[in-house]
């Protein structure tokens, strides 16, 4: 495979960042783009805090297709963008790998139809994680079993959506084999509002947002004489790299949207 030519949205972020450190780092891939409003004239690589890479920051991502011609688009901007710039980036031909939530079931499904009609691909993950991945699978495994269950996710007090992606992609694949139900008492009144969190499915989403927290998840399952705990807990965002590695390469394959990082790994 020829070189993969890689811009990121979100470049002068938290998580762009790491994204930059690995594309300098990676055989295979070049970083020809980096996309942020508030850094434009810097260099990327000076703002990473890995030195000058010669690439300065544009403030587009219209401007960046146009210039440097990216075969991908790594996307960690915020949720009010993001599909924007997924559309972007498809109708020029670009393959977009999306880590920002906020996008909703029709809005996967629009994107998929652009990306079938374009015949190139798209990767949408609510986590990067190699070990949160693992956790959603196992979580959905175990609710065969142990149906009465929770899910407790904690983040950072920057981060804009609640619950998380990760926590909503749980959700969904639990509810893919769990038959619904409401649990609980029948007759369980909350004496303050949210006490009991989120509802989906029949089941509860608590999220917590404090200072000092990067990305955590617990999912608790609770049966008779029994608690059955899988958690994950990223200590770091260098956490996210390898599958956003993975994700870069894996796209160039496709050729229709893929809708969370378990359905390109060997599970």
């Amino acid at each position: 495979m020829s070189e993969i030519r890689v811009a990121v949205a979100g470049a002068s972020g938290r998580m762009g960042q790491e994204v930059v450190k690995l594309l300098h780092r990676e055989e295979g891939m070049t970083l020809v783009s980096g996309i942020s409003r508030s850094a434009v004239g810097q260099d990327v690589g000076e703002v990473a805090g890995i030195g000058k890479l010669g690439v300065t920051f544009i403030g587009s991502v219209e401007e960046a297709i146009a210039k440097d011609r990216p075969d991908v688009l790594v996307d960690f901007t915020t949720p009010d963008v993001v599909r924007r710039h997924a559309e972007i980036a498809l109708e020029a031909g670009v393959r977009p790998v999306i880590g920002t939530s906020g996008l909703s079931r029709e809005d996967l499904g629009q994107l998929d139809a652009r990306c079938r009609e374009k015949g190139i691909g798209a990767i949408v993950a609510p986590n990067f994680a190699i070990g949160a991945v693992l956790m959603m699978v196992f979580a959905a495994k175990a609710s065969k079993y142990l149906p009465h269950v929770e899910i407790i996710e904690l983040h950072h007090d920057k981060k804009l959506d609640a619950p998380s992606g990760t926590a909503v992609k749980t959700a969904e694949l639990i509810a893919d084999v769990r038959n619904e139900f409401r649990q609980g008492h029948p007759e369980e009144k909350e004496t303050l509002e949210g006490a009991r969190g989120a509802y989906y499915d029949g089941f509860r989403i608590h999220s917590v947002r404090l200072p000092g927290i990067v990305a955590h998840q617990e999912v608790l399952f609770g049966g008779p004489g029994q608690l059955l705990t899988i958690r994950h807990d990223s200590l770091n965002r260098e956490s996210f790299m390898p599958g956003v590695k993975l994700a870069i390469e894996k796209v160039m394959e496709f050729d229709r949207l893929v809708y969370g990082l378990e359905n390109i790994l060997d599970l």
